[in-house]
């Protein structure tokens, strides 16, 4: 019998045994998951309550507790329990413990989830401990834990089975714990900065405010085709047109039909805004003191490490034109180039293959990307995008090849992306209808003009900047996450089958 058949065996074993312990108790004691357990206090508030508790005392104070069993010493007598707040050691001896108590300490396995009430003490090695006077059966686990409580060591296996990740991996417990942190601050700063968090649909027979491959699905009722949204952008610029606020956000959910990668998910989290009467350097300004408050609030200090970097997220972050920050890694001065043919003869002389119909601002990203994106390691905002890939920004006074656009990036990676955003009626509808005959060119068959969004925009919506900040990037770099999977609780994956 080979290693894998043997473990394969031995599994099954345990788990028949588990099986055999649930049939018993189910004669010995009746319900063994109960609905009504309440217990009075949780492990971490019990650890901080008795903080001071000296070694080898014992209170008179009687608690009642609750967890998972994930230790098991001298046949039961010693175990360790914990939820979600914490460990607790329970102690269970012919002295302390009643014998209808103690019968149950056979019948219980590591995973499985009890209820004890009995006396607070600390024992002489400083433990902190429950003298068990009653032990409830809560939840039998028919399935046994990982082995030696290490964790997952196959990475695929912890993205499917993520409950067993959190619950044997202290670092992915804490992760998602921060994440969440994460996500209710970035609410909590968007709210306390004035901004009104509304809702958009994620659904919609018309799909926009980026560019990427939709996700499509059908409505039975409406007999209508319809898109998980890819972004909420021209919803959020509606609201604005209303009047309902000035000052709008919302964290939800975007999809994308595109590729997987460490920084890739097709359903991500972004946070989207959009404030009348400011443009892009009031979001520069947004995105400093957000960054630099998400930062204090997990690490305590702007200051943090990512992987092998030291990141720092205190302001004011560099500001740098697109154009300047090419010249200064390439030496190429794209502002002197007046024309498309003279972009695509610099840049293969500098040794870059561009497309052979490459315009002068399609050039200047493509060089962006390959040459200073690798460089970008502290945050930085790189502004002064080029028009012809930037469709909805305002132009630069004076110079109408470029827009009033940036893009924070952090470790190489963009992390938000902002526009003084374009109102004027009569441009955004010229420049959509050139985006959708683009699409179409491409293929993108089903991208259609938004007319609502058009009509809502004909009535007339005020000056205003925008920002989209990709949330799970964010939460990598505050969390040490190598990979996207790392913090999206239960990522997009192929079938087991597969």
């Amino acid at each position: 019998m080979n290693d894998k058949t043997q473990e394969t065996a031995l599994s099954s074993d345990v788990t028949e045994v588990r099986a055999q312990k649930l049939k018993m108790l189910r004669e010995q004691i009746g319900d063994v998951y109960p609905a009504h357990f309440h217990r009075t206090i949780t492990n971490g508030e019990l650890a901080e309550k008795y903080e001071s508790l000296e070694p080898d005392t014992e209170t008179q104070d009687v608690v009642t507790v609750a967890g998972r069993v994930y230790s098991s010493r001298n046949s039961g007598m010693f175990m360790d329990i914990r939820d979600a707040s914490g460990k607790i050691q329970i102690f269970s001896h012919k002295d302390t413990t009643p014998e209808e108590a103690r019968a149950l300490l056979p019948m219980i396995d590591l995973g499985d989830i009890i209820g004890v009430t009995g006396v607070v003490r600390r024992t002489k090695r400083g433990e902190l401990t429950i003298n068990a006077q009653q032990i409830t059966m809560l939840t039998k686990s028919l399935l046994p834990m990982p082995e030696k409580w290490h964790g997952l060591s196959d990475i695929e296996l912890r993205y499917r089975k993520r409950h067993l990740d959190i619950m044997t991996n202290e670092e992915s417990k804490l992760r998602f714990q921060q994440r969440s942190k994460i996500v209710s601050g970035i609410r909590r700063f968007m709210e306390d900065d004035g901004f009104m968090e509304v809702e958009t649909p994620m659904l919609q027979s018309v799909y926009g405010g980026a560019t990427a491959e939709p996700f499509k699905t059908h409505h039975n009722t409406l007999k209508l085709d319809m898109f998980l949204r890819i972004a909420p952008e021209l919803y959020l610029k509606r609201t604005l047109v209303s009047g309902l606020t000035d000052k709008v956000f919302e964290i939800n959910r975007n999809f994308r039909n595109e590729g997987v990668s460490t920084r890739h998910n097709p359903e991500f989290t972004m946070m989207e805004c959009y404030w009348a009467y400011a443009d892009y350097e009031d979001m520069m300004d947004l995105v400093e003191r957000l960054f630099t408050e998400l930062a204090i609030s997990i690490h305590g200090s702007t200051e943090f490490t990512f992987v092998d970097k030291e990141i720092s997220f205190k302001g004011p972050f560099r500001r740098v034109p697109m154009p300047d920050a090419v010249k200064e890694e390439t030496g190429i001065d794209f502002l002197s180039l007046k024309t498309d043919e003279e972009a695509r003869a610099a840049a293969k002389a500098a040794g870059f293959e561009v497309e052979k119909d490459a315009t002068w601002g399609e050039c200047l990203a493509f060089i962006f990307e390959e040459k200073v994106e690798p460089t970008l390691i502290q945050p930085a905002h790189v502004t002064h995008f080029p028009k012809d890939i930037s469709p909805f920004a305002k132009e630069v006074p004076g110079e109408p090849r470029l827009v009033e656009r940036f893009e924070t990036y952090c470790n190489t990676w963009e992390l938000g992306n902002a526009f003084s955003e374009l109102n004027d009626p009569e441009e955004q509808r010229a420049r959509m209808v050139e985006q959708l005959e683009q699409a179409h060119a491409r293929g993108e068959k089903a991208k259609q003009l938004d007319d609502e969004f058009l009509d809502a925009i004909d009535q007339g919506m005020p000056p205003a900047g925008g920002l989209g900040i990709g949330v799970d990037r964010l939460i990598m770099l505050l969390t040490n996450a190598p990979s996207i999977r790392d913090i999206i609780l239960f990522p997009a994956r192929r079938s087991k089958a597969d």
